[in-house]
């Protein structure tokens, strides 16, 4: 029962403390607060419903990741009496617990449990939930469950890990001009980014991003590249035995078409080519582009 096992993570605060006036510094108060979380642990773990219920206040609710709400101590009491029902006691552990005070009488707790059952899968969840100090006693007053979190989204790794070569740096140096690449990944290994610097002696030339990305609507690695003079590009990506090629289109600052094919050659590890073939500027056909060696820096 998921909602039953979040519940038990809902530790109250049952320290003892006098008056506002009268009470310990914030460091005791964490003290007394984790004391009082072991405390609850204990009756969970013990299968005590009455004790577990008992660090509730009287109108407390608990609301489950559906926003079902559960009102009120007697009401939590008797789900946790069909919880503890049964020889197969359940344990929880928590992990990652903290707590913060919003005001001297109200306190929040946030972690994650892990419960347990024998014969059963572990299952683990988060909570979040906010005590109020009633007559010198921290009570339960809100409990929000939370919903497991989701899985990690999806990730496009598995077909760009052929092109993990490019993370890091790497330089063209071809004397009074160079052009430099960084490249890395981007969240959850979905794209790689690799911006790049051209140089003329000692100024920049041109800037620019280019983003790798798999294609799954038609199964391939497509590229596309900005530059800072205002020009894109869009390439396919076809595997070669050396390397790869990418056929390329684009549109040039001043509006004309353009298309080219490039091709990447592997020497080693921190060694490539890079030749640009085929390049066209509105139908007119342009001279290839020399092979030109590019090493890790």
């Amino acid at each position: 029962m998921y909602r039953i096992a979040i519940f038990s993570l809902c530790l109250i605060l049952a320290c003892q403390l006098g008056p506002a006036a009268n009470r310990a510094s914030a460091a005791d108060d964490e003290v007394g607060v984790r004391q009082a979380i072991a405390s609850y642990v204990d009756a969970f773990n013990s299968g005590d419903a009455v004790a577990v219920a008992a660090h509730w206040s009287e109108s407390g609710e608990w609301i489950d990741p559906e926003g079902t709400p559960i009102q009120g101590r007697d009401a939590i009491l008797a789900e946790m009496k069909t919880y503890f029902d049964g020889d197969d006691k359940p344990q929880i552990k928590l992990l990652d617990l903290s707590v913060r005070f919003l005001a001297p009488s109200v306190a929040v707790e946030v972690g994650t449990a892990l419960v347990t059952r024998p014969g059963d899968a572990a299952s683990e969840s988060s909570y979040l939930a906010i005590h109020v100090l009633e007559d010198g006693k921290w009570q339960l007053s809100s409990v929000r469950e939370l919903a497991p979190q989701q899985l990690p989204p999806p990730s496009h790794y598995e077909q760009l890990q052929e092109l993990e070569w490019m993370i890091g740096e790497w330089v063209d140096d071809q004397g009074g001009a160079s052009v430099t690449m960084q490249g890395e990944w981007t969240a959850n290994r979905n794209f790689i980014s690799r911006s790049f610097t051209v140089m003329i002696e000692d100024r920049i030339d041109m800037s620019g991003t280019q983003v790798i990305g798999w294609d799954p609507a038609v199964e391939t690695i497509r590229s596309w590249v900005f530059d800072s003079d205002g020009g894109f590009t869009q390439g396919i990506w076809s595997r070669r035995d050396d390397g790869w090629s990418i056929r390329a289109v684009g549109v040039l600052p001043d509006g004309r078409k353009a298309s080219m094919v490039n091709i990447i050659r592997l020497i080693d590890d921190d060694t490539f080519t890079l030749q640009s073939v085929g390049r066209e500027v509105d139908g007119e056909l342009l001279p290839n582009i020399d092979e030109v060696t590019v090493i890790r820096k």
